[in-house]
């Protein structure tokens, strides 16, 4: 298991620590916890883990981070490059403490599962007793570790990218009359690590997929897969939720470490009209999420003199 602990936020608009201002959300009770998932990679979900937990710094909650897809590592690579940015810029932005959870390389997958188990319940003993809200990036593979990750979720975000064969994952669909015939593979699994969580604290999941990388073109095939998904979000009891568009910016920003939450930060990023778009559909989730209600209201982060 991998610590790379970025500044955690901690600045007020009086500089009083979170938890002796009267409003400040509740950690006491634990983290809530957000898990990014869908078998499917390049469907968004580091990039959408990121944002979210940026913008949740900046209202003012406590975030930890987990990135259970070690390997491929992408949300680590991210908050590298954003401590690199702070680094060479001496710029102040909200981080959150981020651990990296490695696959077990044991030789059984008895021995496997027990290995990784230990680590995520190590994490989750650092991480969630003093955040309010604890992200959790998963591969886009079935895997043990994302399944258990899953089973603890009190939030579940799907990224889904704008297309029938994305859609797969989530139902199957009859392709004459475009009747959802029942669930596939992942929302099959989602139930699952439903009935997990009920019998192990007798809470529940709530579900949000989100429609990513959405074209900026209302076409046919976008009208079709909205209809779809309100169709199958009332059997599989899911949210659906606006997501982010298709924008350049998103991977340029990657490589400074940055969100779009964090543009006025980068001395060489001028603001543009697509950008204060971007910026509106990621308060646009952040409002799905409704933090205030699941936490508590904070006070947002003022600019650091």
């Amino acid at each position: 298991m991998n610590d790379i602990n970025a500044p955690q936020a901690t600045t007020q608009d009086n500089n009083t620590p979170l938890s002796t201002k009267p409003k400040d959300p509740i950690v006491g009770d634990g983290a809530h916890i957000i898990v990014f998932g869908n078998e499917k990679g390049g469907s968004g979900k580091s990039t959408t883990a990121m944002h979210v937990a940026i913008a949740l710094l900046r209202l003012g909650y406590k975030v930890g981070a987990i990135d259970l897809d070690a390997r491929q590592g992408t949300l680590t690579r991210y908050m590298n490059n954003r401590i690199e940015f702070i680094k060479n810029y001496k710029k102040f932005i909200p981080s959150p403490a981020h651990l990296a959870i490695d696959k077990s390389d044991a030789e059984s997958v008895a021995e496997q599962q027990d290995q990784e188990r230990n680590f995520f319940k190590m994490a989750l003993g650092e991480l969630a007793p003093n955040n309010h809200f604890l992200i959790i990036d998963t591969p886009g593979t079935d895997s043990y570790l994302s399944r258990l990750a899953h089973s603890h979720a009190d939030t579940l975000i799907t990224p889904l990218n704008d297309s029938f064969v994305d859609m797969d994952l989530l139902a199957n669909i009859d392709p004459v009359t475009f009747k959802v015939k029942g669930p596939s593979v992942y929302t099959k699994m989602v139930q699952d690590q439903r009935a997990q969580k009920l019998l192990r604290d007798g809470g529940t999941i709530n579900w949000i997929v989100m429609r990513n990388r959405l074209s900026h073109i209302n076409a046919k095939n976008k009208i079709q897969v909205g209809v779809l998904l309100d169709r199958i979000a009332q059997s599989a009891e899911f949210t659906v939720a606006p997501g982010f568009g298709e924008r350049v910016v998103f991977r340029e920003l990657f490589l400074k470490g940055l969100t779009l939450l964090d543009l006025k930060n980068d001395p060489k990023t001028p603001m543009t009209m697509s950008q204060i778009s971007a910026r509106q559909e990621v308060r646009q989730l952040i409002m799905t999420l409704a933090p205030e209600k699941l936490k508590g209201h904070a006070s947002p982060l003022r600019k650091k003199a």
